[in-house]
């Protein structure tokens, strides 16, 4: 029991990866503050002057002050009680656009 294979913590708790249910302060502060670079990235790369497809679907995007904070903080998802899921339950969230979703939703 106290020897040099006792169990650890995590082991003998069960899941390894627990996701708390809502996000907190500062990952919603992350979030938005995410949101307001990549805002500022679109805005840098439009006033260079390049014209491309992928600039013209990022301007056609909401900007972080637009967004109502259910935009900003859940994503719809099909599957979830309420058609909402929280964006740090999808994976890969800090690298996918999610700012728009389906109408009604």
């Amino acid at each position: 029991m106290f020897g040099a294979f006792r169990p650890t913590a995590s082991v003998s708790v069960g899941l390894l990866w627990k996701t708390p249910w809502r996000l907190s302060r500062t990952r919603k502060a992350n979030v938005r503050d995410r949101l307001k670079k990549v805002d500022a990235v679109i805005e840098a790369v439009r006033a260079s002057g390049v014209e491309c497809g992928a600039l013209a679907r990022a301007l056609e995007l909401p900007k972080e002050h637009e967004m109502d904070p259910k935009d900003k903080y859940t994503v719809f998802s099909p599957h979830d009680r309420g058609y909402r899921k929280g964006i740090h339950k999808v994976p890969k969230f800090t690298r996918i656009t999610h700012r728009v979703n389906p109408k009604g939703f």
